[in-house]
């Protein structure tokens, strides 16, 4: 090693490096240079504890870490920030980020250290009693849930919640107590701590080898902790949102100037603004549901507002049930949008922006057909009409403004990058004729933006501050910054997340369309259907959905789909906290009494709540019990069996809310097979203790039968986990998806039960009042059943 390299080495080492960090610090010339003119320029040449070192380490330039906090124009405050650190005014990480995100705003420009203090925490002491009682509160807040995950708690979620309370909390203190109150609450680690997570095989469909479905776990995350906090402050969007590489250009960084955000946060008083955009072309489906939770979540978390925006600049595609559907499913979602806007409120302002992108030689008009610009896109190559001239292109957007040109016959491309290695930069389309009356604008029009070109201009008209997609629109990051960048517009702060697909059903709208126009379902509200129509017809809660996308996260894993049982798992929470019980016998088999007086019918007392107080009248309803009663035909059986609880020849079992009856006898048809009836006595003193308990229905008087009531059963959509992969996905529709019984008998109150009402029927599931009701019959859908298979079942 070379006498500089180890004078080097020993500076490194007096400022508290590890040796393993000052080696590697050494490799590299421009680390080592920017570190030690940080070390002089703090003055601790002779050393320092490892604190103020680390913190030093950190403040380096070329830290790609930090690059875009401390940019280079900011330079000039590094040696007030160096003294802060040596005197520990700034002590922890948390204190220096903060330091770094208030000088990236303040750049060169002169600043007051009253305020620099205040937004560093600089004076601002957090006892260790402060941190205690927050972590505390935290830990008495998510008690239950933590005892559920125990050492799977996310200790990282935790730690930044008290952040979040207490920015300038020591964080070895932190850590220290989260440790201490996890041993005292859970105690030692077990060894089932220590187990990893079994990992099940899984049955695939043929061709879908590459999926990845989700965690079987039924434990969800806590929900009070915030999925949130993953995204930045208004204040913070000077940063460089992408980098947009070309071929014959330098690197393109995206980033708004001082001056565009000032007056941004100006406009906006520093609020958060998202927007929810459904082109208004089909029905929403549970993936529109993720997206509302991202958006009108992050916005209502942040006390900002969200935007219900319609994409609608395809006049063909569009359609006022769609628009009508949109506005009242995400009301009854429970989101509540800022302003309803169209992207047609703003083609006015998107027309000047395009004449002014050609003027500023960033676009012109093309007379390729769609064919020869596919064949030129995949060759790399530049269309004919690249290069005209800017007044040439001028009037030629005129002539299609006016409605002069064909339809076909010519579009605005805006002037990108031909040979870039991302496709979406391959000159788009922004602007094409359509002479079809618009149904928000009516005939206005006859040139139309495309989505690449209206989306990004009306996120900043609108000064969306977070544009947050699914990650099929990650790759055209780069034409959205480009075109902002080029018509020096705001540029909000972009970020994808993973799409929502659930096992056993289809997402994609094209697909929803064909089965709904092919007539496979009983149109877009169908209950076997995972769109949000289908599954409020179904008895779904739009706060077990909430719940549902809420505990799979906000993250940017890929190719994952989440387990139709895992849904299912919110939606038993929700309707076993909510819904009242009641007693129906979907398939009745008569059993007569026959030590019971045929003219007497006893009123009983049934719950609606399994823990209801007996004090509490509200929470009973009655039944009628009869000589004639009916029980479900597979709660009997002519032979029985030691692990049978129902109902067999010479058995006993208990009718619940009433009496054990023991089967004297069972009456045959001619076939000597089929059974017609039971007979039974019921014991009135209630001493037989039968283990069996089976639920039942009685007439209501002599010779009247009981309420009679249609049910529809239903499964799984398509028998494949992942049926849109599959090449014939058609063939994977499940032909038993739907049953409908139509002789179900049920008790009477249930006779004024309204459309939309939801009960538990005792021992068969969750199921809901169908709007195929009328007053002569009412029809329920079963929205899921009792038995919960989530994480149970290796399947």
């Amino acid at each position: 090693m070379a006498v500089k390299e180890e004078e080097r080495l020993e500076l490194f080492l007096k400022i508290g490096l590890d040796e393993r960090t000052a080696r590697n610090t050494i490799a590299n010339n421009k680390v080592t240079n920017n570190l030690t003119a940080v070390i002089h320029e703090a003055g601790v040449t002779e050393g320092c504890n490892r604190t103020i070192g680390n913190l030093l380490y950190t403040v380096r330039l070329d830290n790609l870490k930090v690059a875009t906090k401390y940019p280079a124009n900011a330079l000039i405050h590094r040696p007030a920030l160096l003294g802060y650190i040596v005197t520990t005014k700034i002590k922890t990480p948390a204190q220096l980020e903060a330091a770094f995100s208030f000088l990236s705003s303040t750049a060169s420009e002169s600043f007051e250290l009253k305020g620099f203090e205040e937004a560093c925490g600089v004076g601002v002491e957090v006892s260790e009693e402060d941190i205690e009682r927050t972590v505390n509160e935290l830990f008495e807040q998510n008690k239950g849930l933590i005892l559920e995950l125990r050492y799977r708690t996310n200790v990282g979620d935790l730690f930044g919640h008290v952040r979040k309370r207490l920015p300038w909390a020591d964080p070895k203190i932190v850590k220290k107590l989260i440790d201490a109150k996890l041993y005292e609450l859970l105690g030692g680690r077990t060894a089932a701590d220590n187990e990893k997570p079994s990992k099940q095989k899984k049955e695939r469909p043929a061709k879908v080898e590459d999926k990845k479905v989700a965690d079987d776990n039924p434990v969800q995350p806590p929900e009070d902790l915030n999925p949130f906090l993953i995204f930045p402050n208004p204040e913070e969007n000077f940063k460089v949102h992408t980098e947009i590489f070309f071929s014959d250009r330098p690197v393109l960084q995206c980033c708004n100037t001082k001056e565009v955000l000032d007056k941004h946060l100006k406009r906006t008083s520093r609020k958060v603004y998202t927007r929810f955009p459904p082109e208004p072309n089909g029905y929403l489906h549970i993936g529109h549901a993720k997206a509302m939770f991202v958006s009108f979540g992050l916005a209502k978390e942040r006390g900002g507002c969200c935007y219900l925006r319609y994409d609608d600049t395809n006049p063909e595609a569009e359609k006022k049930e769609y628009i009508d559907h949109i506005e009242e499913i995400v009301e009854w979602m429970g989101w509540k949008p800022f302003k309803i806007t169209y992207t047609s409120d703003y083609f006015q302002e998107l027309y000047e922006l395009a004449v002014e992108l050609i003027q500023r030689g960033h676009a012109y008009i093309d007379h390729q057909t769609p064919e020869e610009i596919k064949e030129y896109r995949e060759k790399k190559m530049n269309s004919p009409w690249r290069d005209r001239p800017i007044a040439e292109s001028l009037k030629l957007f005129e002539e299609m403004r006016q409605g002069m040109i064909e339809e076909g016959k010519a579009t605005l491309r805006m002037k990108q990058d031909m040979q870039s290695d991302n496709g979406n930069m391959y000159d788009l389309i922004a602007y094409r004729i359509k002479f079809t009356p618009h149904p928000h604008s009516g005939d206005k029009w006859c040139i139309y933006p495309s989505y690449d070109y209206a989306h990004c201009i009306v996120d900043s008209l609108e000064d969306i501050t977070h544009s947050l997609c699914t990650l099929e629109f990650e790759t055209r990051r780069a034409s959205y910054y480009w075109l902002l960048h080029v018509l020096d517009l705001y540029q909000p702060y972009v970020w994808e997340y993973s799409r929502l697909n659930v096992t056993n059903n289809v997402m994609s709208k094209r697909k929803l369309n064909f089965l709904v126009t092919k007539k496979l379902v009983d149109g877009w509200d169908d209950p076997r259907l995972m769109t949000l129509a289908g599954l409020r017809r179904r008895g779904v809660t739009s706060t077990a959905i909430n719940a549902f996308v809420r505990g799979i996260g906000i993250t940017r894993s890929d190719c994952c789909t989440i387990r139709l049982e895992r849904l299912e798992y919110h939606i038993r929470e929700e309707l076993n906290r909510t819904e009242p019980r009641t007693m129906v016998v979907l398939q009745p088999l008569k059993v007569v009494i026959t030590n019971l007086d045929s003219g007497l019918v006893m009123d009983l007392d049934a719950k609606k709540w399994p823990d209801a107080s007996t004090e509490d009248s509200s929470a009973f309803y009655k039944v009628p019990f009869s000589r004639v009663v009916y029980i479900e035909q597979s709660d009997f059986r002519m032979k029985d069996s030691k692990d049978y609880y129902g109902l067999a020849p010479g058995k006993s079992v208990l009718l619940r809310y009433a009496f054990p009856i023991k089967c004297t006898e069972v009456v045959l048809a001619d076939d000597n097979e089929t059974i017609v009836e039971i007979w039974a006595e019921y014991d009135h003193s209630k001493k037989t203790k039968p283990k069996g308990v089976i639920h039942w229905v009685a007439e209501p008087s002599r010779e009247v039968d009981p309420l009679s009531i249609e049910v529809k059963l239903f499964d799984k959509l398509f028998n494949s986990e992942n049926p849109a992969e599959l090449e014939d996905w058609l063939a994977d529709v499940n032909p038993k998806s739907k049953m409908v019984i139509s002789g179900a008998y049920a008790v009477p109150s249930l006779r004024d039960a309204a459309i939309g009402d939801r009960f538990q029927f005792e021992r068969l599931g969750y199921f809901v009042v169908d709007k195929d009701s009328t007053s002569e019959r009412l029809v329920f859908n079963r929205t899921v059943t009792l038995r919960d298979s989530y994480g149970k079942s290796g399947k």
